[in-house]
């Protein structure tokens, strides 16, 4: 039985858009730059849109689906995202993409949210450790089928999935080259790799270093907000419930426990680990929006900056 958002009557499957080119370097930064200087409805299909981004028309097209997707523009207002303006805007912490805290924080629009259906349902409905491609296919046609989704042809979910992997995985080494070909920066993550065999895959799920407190927590409140209004989240529930942090950063329980421990400090005391009575739980006292974890995310920058500098 499907549960979770795919299952509600009111969702639309997206299995399109990007006209079958995954998220590249520099795009988020341009699509960001051109949307904040001209703010019209047309700015991605104008007819200087192709000179003015420097792509092919129908990379034009990816381009701006990723920016929606990424969280970086908003669709229907078609301006900056809080979250855009703080990464890429005039003073913003992240222009080129070169701190970690950027890449989980896009891969969380990606695969926290339900926007992207391919996306969402590998990382939280997907059973198997390992697969190929022709494996996410069938799960996602038998998905469709069950739900009754109109609009999604075979050929669709194909290119759909082929997307996927080259999002997520890097290219394998070229004959006679040490080092693959990272071909979208949130290959960069590790989160998905080829294993032995020539389709195969494997989810890597563990200890996420690079994943920063202040991320955790903004993901966190995000999905506590879809998930329940209740005062009291279940350590259960963030592991391993359809949409939760432990699912979409494919955290081992050792990982996530300790960043839960540390909950009190991240977020100034707004929550609390609780073990009483045996029940493992996080405590909310007050409330913090998105845009509140933002300002506490900001400091995931700060200390790779350090990190950096040191």
């Amino acid at each position: 039985m499907i549960r979770g958002p795919l299952a509600s009557k009111e969702y639309v499957p997206q299995f399109s858009g990007h006209e079958t080119f995954p998220l590249r370097y520099g795009w988020l930064k341009k699509a960001f730059d051109a949307v904040d200087k001209d703010r019209t409805k047309t700015v991605f299909s104008s007819e200087d849109a192709i000179a003015r981004f420097g792509v092919g028309k129908n990379m034009v097209t990816s381009m701006r689906h990723w920016a929606f997707a990424c969280g970086v523009i908003d669709k229907d207002r078609l301006e900056p995202t809080s979250v855009g303006s703080m990464i890429f805007g005039e003073h913003g912490l992240d222009p080129y993409m070169e701190y970690p805290s950027t890449l989980w924080l896009i891969h969380w629009f990606l695969a926290g949210r339900p926007d992207k259906t391919t996306c969402f349902w590998a990382f939280n409905y997907f059973q198997s450790g390992t697969f190929e491609r022709e494996h996410l296919v069938r799960g996602l046609e038998d998905l469709v089928q069950k739900l009754g989704w109109a609009r999604a042809s075979a050929a669709t979910i194909k290119r759909d999935v082929e997307c996927f992997v080259r999002l997520y995985v890097a290219k394998r080494a070229a004959k006679g080259s040490h080092e693959d070909a990272l071909e979208s920066p949130l290959a960069e993550l590790g989160l998905i790799r080829s294993i032995g065999r020539q389709d195969g895959f494997r989810f890597v799920r563990g200890a996420k270093p690079t994943l920063g407190n202040g991320v955790f927590l903004y993901a966190l409140i995000d999905f506590w907000g879809h998930h329940s209004s209740a005062r009291t989240l279940s350590f259960e529930a963030i592991a391993h419930e359809v949409g939760s942090p432990g699912r979409v950063f494919l955290l081992d329980e050792d990982d996530l426990f300790r960043r839960l421990q540390d909950l009190e400090d991240v977020s100034g005391g707004t929550f609390q680990w609780s073990e009483t009575a045996g029940m493992k739980q996080v405590i909310r006292e007050g409330d913090l929006s998105l845009d509140d974890a933002l300002m506490i995310l900001k400091n995931d920058y700060k200390l790779s900056a350090n990190l950096e500098a040191a």
